[in-house]
């Protein structure tokens, strides 16, 4: 994968993410029960998109359990749980581009929410396209370099079908379509790898660097409180956090 790496940007808030692990099998839980309810079945095997949160719950350390519990309970014939896609994109500070991924069950509640947080910290919400062109979407697996050896890693994520590889500083960076994600993780899964990380993301084809103190300052505050949303899934930036 060419370019800037997304690692770079997860790694920055990662330790964030880990105080806040609560919270993150939360939201993949709800993303658990969307993907069962939308297709049709609590069997990975049937159900690419189930396969492929239960690939970022796993990477995440949700327990099995857990994601066990999460699937009953969404084929469950009591299950209320009502939920929609909706994403919304905009610019923050000196013009990076944003990305915000919900899942709720009140738009009129969450709209006012994401739009009151980019007006606060310097940004303003955009129409639908208005940046998500400047991003691929694909997935992204990262595996901890540790004592692994660079070719073997490379060679058994290719064989697996990755697009692409890259070695980082610290990681291996492996990207996929969207449509072989899921298959790339089992297959690695079967060969021993743990994953730091993944995740079907949009990746920015470009970064913006933010210079001005205050920028930065109130870049960083629009992450973190759009993040702790509990109606927010996702947030992606071109924001490089160098």
């Amino acid at each position: 994968m060419s370019g800037h790496s997304k690692w770079h940007n997860i790694q920055k808030t990662k330790g964030a993410a880990d105080a806040k692990r609560s919270q993150v099998f939360t939201k993949i839980a709800k993303e658990m029960i969307v993907a069962v309810k939308t297709g049709g079945s609590g069997d990975p095997a049937n159900n690419s998109r189930l396969a492929t949160v239960i690939a970022k719950a796993k990477a995440a350390n949700m327990p099995n359990d857990n994601i066990k519990r999460t699937i009953d309970r969404a084929l469950g014939s009591g299950n209320q749980d009502s939920y929609e896609n909706v994403t919304y994109e905009g610019y923050g500070p000196s013009g990076v581009a944003v990305i915000v991924e919900a899942l709720t069950d009140n738009r009129n509640r969450t709209a006012p929410m994401v739009r009151h947080l980019f007006d606060k910290y310097g940004g303003n919400l955009g129409a639908t396209g208005c940046v998500s062109w400047s991003f691929d979407q694909k997935g992204v697996i990262v595996i901890e370099k540790e004592d692994l050896d660079e070719d073997t890693v490379m060679m058994d994520a290719l064989d697996a079908g990755a697009a692409d590889f890259e070695p980082q500083d610290e990681v291996f960076e492996i990207t996929t379509t969207p449509d072989d994600f899921a298959s790339v993780v089992a297959a690695l899964e079967e060969k021993g790898y743990a994953f730091l990380s993944a995740e079907v993301a949009m990746v920015p084809q470009n970064y913006i660097k933010l210079e001005n103190e205050d920028d930065i300052r109130n870049m960083e505050k629009l992450i973190e409180l759009l993040e702790d949303d509990d109606d927010v899934q996702n947030v992606y930036h071109n924001w490089d956090q160098d």
